[in-house]
């Protein structure tokens, strides 16, 4: 229900709700002197996987998602801040007020940090990082090139996807790399373990409003279906879960948790979720300046510390109408 409160009053209905989880390539794993069943159980882990990984095999270890105005870029990131410690606001706490800055505080630097050490310090990620989404991580993964990333269960269908596109001799690695995808919870970090709390909520806009007639009580009435347990489980099916809790009990669920492979994993990332700050500013904040933020560190523009201090001055001063 944070995802639907601001200033203390619910404005809507969650109507499905998502997490990701955490891939690893296990072939890349084992080559490269690692468990191959065991992902990084902590972010400093992440780290020193994807350094063993490049000196051993000389491939990107974890495919880091930084590129400007971009959504992939915090839904990646934050996870990792919020681990350590860090967050934009305080939108990790329990009872969020959404006007504490918290983005240069000592658990958010350590956070970038941990990402300046692995594009600077040991060149273990893709040097496109700074221009890549997810999309651009998809080829390098799927060719055998990045062994870990973070993204929804829907990408092992995109995997199959690919590999039955490929060719040549590309056709066995794309296999291969299909077979040795798993997917494990994401790392926890000193603080906690996170996750974006992703989904849609449904809004229903006050009749003074809107343009034209207004069937208040139709709208009640699709509300209801709609955020049913069953059509809510029905219409995630794919690539969600339902904002029902009831949904999750019911036989279509079950269904979904036998058909969709590593949606057990993903779902189970859910009690971890966090959804970003409920504020008219939080767009801004998380699509621009976490990315700001990211490539003023991994550039050298400015040192960590700089470039979390001048991510908070920015969202300070957005926050206060500047």
């Amino acid at each position: 229900m944070k995802s639907v409160a601001y200033d203390g009053k619910y404005y809507g209905i969650p109507t499905n709700n998502e997490t990701m989880g955490f891939i690893w390539n296990a072939d890349i794993f084992k080559r490269a002197g690692l468990d191959p069943e065991n992902p990084p159980a902590t972010w400093d882990d992440v780290v020193t996987y994807s350094k063993q990984i490049h000196d051993k095999l000389g491939i990107a270890g974890y495919g880091m998602v930084a590129k400007q105005n971009a959504g992939n870029t915090p839904f990646r990131f934050m996870p990792q801040m919020w681990a350590y410690g860090g967050g934009a606001l305080d939108e990790a706490s329990d009872d969020p007020k959404y006007n504490t800055v918290e983005i240069n505080n000592d658990g958010a630097k350590a956070a970038l940090q941990a990402s300046y050490d692995m594009y600077v310090r040991d060149q273990s990620v893709p040097v496109s990082a700074l221009t890549n989404t997810q999309n651009e991580n998809q080829q390098p993964f799927i060719a055998g090139q990045v062994a870990m990333v973070i993204a929804h269960p829907s990408e092992y269908a995109k995997m199959v996807d690919l590999a039955g596109k490929a060719t040549g001799a590309d056709k066995p690695v794309a296999d291969a790399v299909v077979a040795n995808m798993r997917y494990g919870l994401i790392p926890k970090g000193p603080a906690r373990r996170a996750v974006v709390f992703g989904g849609s909520n449904m809004h229903f806009i006050k009749p003074e409003y809107v343009d034209g007639d207004f069937d208040e009580m139709a709208a009640k009435a699709f509300a209801c279906f709609y955020n049913s347990p069953e059509w809510s489980t029905k219409l995630a099916w794919t690539g969600s879960n339902p904002g029902n809790l009831e949904g999750f009990k019911t036989k279509w669920m079950k269904e979904r948790l036998d058909s969709i492979k590593f949606l057990d994993v993903t779902t189970s990332m859910l009690p971890s979720g966090i959804p970003f700050p409920v504020i008219p500013q939080a767009t801004e904040i998380m699509n621009i300046i976490v990315p700001d933020m990211l490539q003023n560190a991994l550039t050298g523009k400015m040192t960590v510390d700089e470039a979390a201090d001048d991510a908070a001055r920015r969202v300070d001063d957005l926050l206060n109408g500047l």
